[in-house]
């Protein structure tokens, strides 16, 4: 074979491989361009049957919990949907696919136990209805109000206006304080002088409770001497009021309270020590 057969072939050989590559690139450009086009109507798509969803549930006056938690559940099974349709586009065959995520599959499950906890969770709380939206709750970590109910999450604003999301396999499993109440018993502990004549302080304080309307007479109001401390006379306070009413409720009585003890000349303690002067001469 003279040196010219053999440029012949080498170039015959490199037509073939660059139609190859453009073959394939054209291929491959054409399942980038249509998964592309899937992704951006997927998308359109998926916030059109969201929209849908809210209203439908809307409409059917279904409990706000249940509302957030079916639409997070509608858009996650979509967004599945979506990506399955783009792996397809991509010519990454679904059944391989699919076989793939068989195989690895306790290690997939193992990464999403927790997911998977939280899901039921989810259901647990939808289900027994420990609270709702709305509410006031508090955890062994946070209290805040309910805003969402989700498949995995329960979003909570703090007091602070904090957006807090908790997992719901750690509400479902622990323990939850749900303030939102009819009524609510609230408690104070005021400390007097020793000395002072307890009548006259319980006596005041009654007078401070009866004037805050927002104080319920059924059960009574509970007065009585606590604790006798080291520097104080420890007055006990008990009294039952509405949930919604509990903190303003708690800080005027405070308020009140301090402005009639001094009106009346009731002293509030100091913490006070005793020191005892030994004479060595009269040793």
């Amino acid at each position: 074979m003279n040196l010219l057969q053999i440029e012949t072939v080498s170039l015959s050989k490199i037509e073939r491989i660059l139609e190859t590559l453009l073959e394939q690139g054209t291929h491959l450009g054409l399942a980038i361009l249509k998964a592309l086009i899937i992704f951006i109507i997927g998308r359109f798509v998926i916030n059109l049957i969201n929209k849908l969803v809210k209203k439908l549930l809307n409409k059917k006056d279904v409990a706000p919990a249940v509302r957030t938690f079916v639409a997070s559940l509608v858009n996650i099974i979509l967004i599945v949907m979506l990506i399955i349709s783009i792996i397809g586009a991509l010519g990454i065959q679904t059944t391989s696919f699919a076989a793939l995520i068989a195989s690895a599959g306790v290690a997939i499950g193992m990464a999403l136990s927790g997911n998977l906890s939280n899901f039921a969770g989810g259901l647990i709380i939808l289900l027994f209805k420990p609270f709702k939206i709305g509410d006031y709750i508090g955890t062994s970590s946070v209290s805040g109000t309910v805003q969402e109910i989700q498949i995995f999450h329960t979003i909570l604003t703090t007091s602070d206006n904090i957006t807090v999301y908790i997992p719901n396999g750690t509400l479902s499993s622990g323990y939850i304080n749900n303030y939102n109440v009819d009524k609510r018993r609230i408690e104070w502990i005021f400390g007097v002088d020793y000395g002072e004549d307890f009548d006259k302080v319980r006596k005041t304080i009654l007078e401070v409770l009866a004037a805050d309307t927002r104080i319920m007479s059924d059960p009574a109001p509970f007065v009585e001497l606590n604790q006798l401390d080291a520097s104080s006379v420890n007055i006990i306070v008990r009294v039952w009021a509405k949930g919604s009413d509990y903190w303003d409720v708690y800080f005027n009585i405070n308020k009140n309270v301090y402005q009639k003890f001094n009106e009346v000349g009731i002293d509030f303690p100091f913490p006070q020590l005793t020191i005892h002067k030994v004479d060595k001469d009269s040793e």
